[in-house]
């Protein structure tokens, strides 16, 4: 066994047993231990291994509640593709133009504030969403998606009856999310013990660690697990 290093990256795209060229492929689990136990973690499991709650700590309390507002935003276009378009379902490209418009709006929201701050001698800022319509955002939302679906709203279409069903638990996303985000660490650990074990299992004696070595705020996959062979007790 050479000198080995790896660091994580979405954990979503791992495959969870298959086949090619009939052999077995594994993705999770990689160890024997892992998989004599028979765990399974899902897709479910491994998208939210994926999630940095850490990153949340850089944004500001605005920043961070319309960043929870766009989850809102995900699950009410899915509800429309569901209830409009079941036969279209979802797209990786839905998924990632959150990002985008989270961006936008980060921007939107410090000039507003800056505009304020001028405008406003009391030093009073403006309540956010007197500057933001959530409705109209969401609908902006909702052309931009199916904008990269290729398709068009159709004249049955109500963006705003599904905004209306939703709006009632839009302030509850930030506490389901935030709940759900704290098993991340559990998820990633069990995924990196994984990896770590079939290290160990091999022959040859190597020794294997796990090490934090980047910032998890900048870099939310930080771990990095370092393996090295030993031979008659001296490190190769």
């Amino acid at each position: 066994m050479p000198n080995y290093s790896s660091i994580g990256c979405c954990y979503n795209l791992l495959s969870e047993e298959g086949f090619e060229n009939d052999r077995i492929q594994y993705g999770f689990p990689v160890s024997c231990g892992v998989r004599s136990v028979s765990l399974s973690l899902g897709k479910s499991s491994r998208d939210l291994a994926c999630q940095s709650a850490e990153r949340w700590k850089s944004l500001g309390k605005d920043a961070g509640l319309h960043n929870f507002e766009l989850h809102a935003f995900r699950a009410a276009f899915q509800m429309v593709l569901h209830k409009y378009l079941p036969e279209v379902g979802t797209s990786p490209s839905i998924e990632r133009q959150g990002k985008a418009l989270r961006r936008k709006r980060q921007r939107k929201i410090i000039e507003s504030e800056l505009r304020a701050e001028e405008t406003d001698p009391s030093g009073v800022r403006l309540d956010m969403d007197t500057l933001f319509n959530k409705y109209s955002l969401f609908e902006k939302f909702c052309q931009s998606g199916l904008f990269r679906l290729g398709l068009k709203p159709s004249n049955d279409m109500s963006f705003h009856d599904i905004w209306k069903e939703v709006e009632p638990y839009v302030n509850l996303t930030g506490v389901y999310w935030s709940l759900r985000a704290a098993f991340r660490p559990v998820l990633e650990t069990l995924i990196l013990l994984d990896r770590l074990l079939f290290l160990q299992e091999q022959g040859g004696k190597p020794e294997a660690v796990m090490l934090p070595i980047f910032d998890p705020a900048i870099s939310p996959r930080n771990v990095a697990i370092i393996a090295r062979k030993l031979d008659a007790g001296v490190a190769s």
